[in-house]
């Protein structure tokens, strides 16, 4: 199976308003996650946001389950991608994943550089880097993850944010390989915590890497998302460079998906969809 590209990565479509992206992780089966799917995308498809395509709204499952994830929710207007990928595209490189296969089998999206692949896996900039060329040349958006270790200044993480984008954009650059990208800020220090940053804290950082990001060649289209932590409630308090949330466990309710999904749209002054029936039940 083969979708296309993520139309708006190649100027083909206007770009979106707001994204909203869930990484799954490693916590739901093969059949949970057909399930939350199959959920998310029954939102998607009632969502006027989403349907017009204001809202992007991709989800990153297993690998295993990409293919079918994948035909689920590009039938409701969503998309789906991997939560990584290998540097080549093909070879002897046991147990791994290409972006090939990955845009093969209906991912658009792949995401690179989280800080638990850097911390478990001893992921650098290098790396990261060499991921995020195989992501554009394969006709994959890349979800780039930055963050900083230790809370301090919003300063301080602008700075070790900057170096990251820079480092990985830098080494994708120097493979001739450049497109549109997401960058996920998700501090360190945030990423499973009670509570996440401070909005105001929040909206500091990505405003300055926004304005970093965008000034790059190629990088005009790219956005600025936040995780780490982010759940309903929190998008509307964000200032307007941050251009959506990046979720994780707080999307394991399709519910929590569906709040957010109306919150982005509530902020951006968009219709908000009529009621629903329940969902998540299975979540």
């Amino acid at each position: 199976m083969s979708l296309p590209a993520n139309p708006s990565a190649a100027g083909g479509t206007a770009q979106p308003k707001a994204i909203i992206g869930v990484s799954l992780k490693m916590y739901f089966g093969y059949e949970r996650t057909l399930d939350w799917c199959r959920d998310v995308a029954a939102i998607a498809s009632a969502h006027p946001a989403v349907r017009s395509g204001d809202i992007e709204l991709f989800a990153l499952p297993a690998h295993p389950v990409l293919p079918e994830c994948a035909r689920i929710l590009s039938a409701a207007g969503a998309a789906a991608g991997a939560q990584d990928m290998f540097w080549e595209d093909e070879g002897a490189f046991t147990g791994e994943v290409s972006g090939k296969m990955v845009a093969e089998t209906g991912g658009r999206y792949a995401e690179v550089g989280h800080a638990e692949r850097r911390r478990i896996f001893g992921e650098d900039d290098d790396v990261v880097g060499l991921k995020a060329a195989a992501a554009y040349r394969n006709g994959l958006t890349p979800v780039l993850c930055v963050g900083e270790p230790d809370s301090g200044t919003a300063a301080d993480a602008i700075k070790h944010c900057i170096r990251e984008i820079d480092g990985v954009l830098n080494r994708a650059g120097s493979l001739g390989s450049t497109g549109r990208t997401i960058v996920a800020y998700e501090p360190q220090w945030a990423i499973g915590a009670a509570e996440p940053a401070t909005p105001e804290f929040i909206s500091e950082v990505i405003t300055g890497l926004d304005a970093h990001l965008r000034s790059r060649a190629g990088q005009e289209d790219s956005r600025v998302i936040y995780g780490g932590s982010a759940g309903p409630g929190l998008i509307s308090q964000l200032g307007p460079a941050v251009s959506g949330l990046f979720l994780g466990r707080f999307a394991h309710n399709p519910s929590a998906v569906r709040d957010i999904l109306d919150e982005a749209a509530a902020r951006l002054g968009l219709t908000e969809p009529g009621p629903l029936e329940p969902v998540g039940g299975r979540a």
